[in-house]
């Protein structure tokens, strides 16, 4: 089977379908939240113990031999998880997010005995040799995967089935971030026009993301994973945030378009070519990894890296376009690992260079405050809301991530800035964009066609049975 006959395969079926009582949902929720949560922990775990190896083979082999195998190692953890996904389960390569906002609109089924095993074994392999990818996105599709076998075993009616992988999504998003609210909005906002909104699977989505987090919390603790010390930015401050928010938005549609032609490009290079194109890569990598470490893997503590130190304007650019790169060249591998980690790391960078740029222009009595970390805590959250079209969770997600609450209307203001931005220079949330990239290859209508009957909203609906112009949504 192809990874496009696995994406957009056949909408589950499932046999004497039954509705159970909402306490019996919920429960089922809880045991979503606890098993996602848990799948996200053991790969969280997973990857931060086996991401050492470096430091391993120097410890043991020195520096000769352990250069060797630097540049051995993430090519051949890259290209197995990779031939695991195309061989096991097409549809687990890649971040996973797609996938399941397909099966939540019906458009296909998660193969759940497949996906669960290759997702987590390819997640760790691929993300633990150094590739600059995230692990929310093999997070979001282990809950979901978790979800789907549960709801096989009540046997749920559709739209119990779909609000539960919402809710298996959630938690483990949840669970890669100990973002809670975060997940919960993710859900609001990133599947607005598939999730089958009720009390009981609102509420599923709500208990899978909390019981999710406090599991997280008891073996990570309830410290922000990017901690960030961040002092509140004076009111005249506040318009610096305008221009970021604006080059943020450019750089989400740049990303996205530059995400989607790599995509191409290594299709066009064939079964053999695309081979080759992992081993380039992972070689690279390995490289970096002994020379500019700050270029490889998923970026998570990157941000207090360079919030810790002082670094010039050319160390800091070279850190941005070297990740901005190696993100696209990474998530076009095919190997599980997603792209939310990297594209929060990237922004860090890209808000660091413009807030040096910003204290060379103007004058030291204008910035009453060190800036830095404001702006970049901000251009976290606005490339995020950019790329994705989702400034809510954007700006929460950074919140959460980073504890800098005092930073919450620089933030939103950032978000609402680059999300207009790239909006009005046509840029489409990167999961939708790759949704369609799928069904288009399968010969399917995209979500965003008008003939699809998805990604419209309910006054568009009716407005087509009507035969009248539907209004703005």
């Amino acid at each position: 089977m192809t990874e496009v006959e696995a994406v957009v395969g056949h909408a589950p079926q499932r046999v004497s379908m039954r509705r159970p009582s909402v306490e019996l949902y919920l429960l089922i929720a809880v045991l979503v939240g606890i098993l996602g949560g848990a799948a996200g922990v053991i790969l969280h775990v997973a990857v931060e113990y086996f991401s050492h190896w470096p430091d391993w083979l120097s410890a043991r082999l020195g520096a000769g031999a352990g250069t060797v195998l630097l540049v051995v190692i993430p090519p051949t953890l890259i290209l197995a998880a990779r031939t695991l996904a195309i061989h096991l389960a097409p549809e687990a390569a890649g971040s996973g997010i797609p996938e399941v906002e397909a099966a939540i609109e019906g458009r296909s089924t998660i193969r759940w005995r497949r996906v669960f095993p290759v997702k987590l074994l390819g997640g760790i392999m691929a993300l633990s040799s150094g590739l600059v990818g995230g692990r929310e996105g093999p997070t979001v599709h282990l809950g979901a995967s978790v979800a789907a076998g549960l709801a096989e075993r009540f046997r749920l009616t559709d739209n119990d089935y779909k609000g539960l992988l919402a809710a298996g999504a959630a938690a483990g998003l949840a669970a890669a971030f100990n973002a809670p609210l975060a997940a919960i909005l993710f859900v609001i906002e990133e599947t607005r026009r598939q999730f089958p909104y009720a009390q009981r699977t609102y509420l599923a989505v709500i208990v899978a993301s909390c019981l999710a987090a406090l599991l997280t919390e008891g073996i990570a603790g309830t410290v922000p994973q990017l901690l960030t010390l961040a002092d509140p930015v004076p009111l005249a401050s506040l318009i610096l945030f305008l221009p970021l928010g604006a080059v943020l938005g450019c750089l989400g549609v740049i990303f996205n378009t530059s995400l989607l032609g790599t995509l191409d490009l290594v299709a066009r290079l064939g079964r053999r070519g695309g081979i080759a194109f992992v081993i380039v890569v992972g070689a690279i990598i390995g490289i970096l990894m002994g020379h500019f470490h700050e270029a490889t893997g998923g970026g998570e503590h990157l941000v207090q890296e360079l919030l810790g130190a002082p670094h010039g304007l050319t160390f800091l650019l070279a850190v941005a376009v070297f990740r901005f790169l190696l993100t696209l060249a990474s998530y076009a591998c095919g190997a599980p690992a997603g792209i939310f980690a990297p594209l929060l790391a990237l922004a860090a960078a890209a808000g660091l260079v413009f807030g040096k740029i910003v204290l060379l222009v103007l004058p030291e009595s204008y910035v009453s405050i060190p800036i830095l970390p404001a702006i970049a805590v901000a251009a976290m959250g606005g490339t995020f809301a950019a790329a994705v079209r989702a400034p809510l969770v954007g700006a929460i997600l950074t919140l959460e991530l980073t504890g800098a609450w005092d930073l919450l209307v620089p933030v939103l203001l950032t978000c609402a800035i680059a999300h207009h931005v790239a909006g009005r220079l046509g840029g489409r949330p990167i999961y939708e964009a790759l949704l369609d990239r799928k069904l288009k290859l399968a010969g399917q209508l995209p979500i965003s066609h008008p003939g699809s009957g998805a990604g419209l909203g309910a006054r568009s609906l009716r407005s087509r049975r009507r035969g009248t112009k539907p209004p703005p949504e």
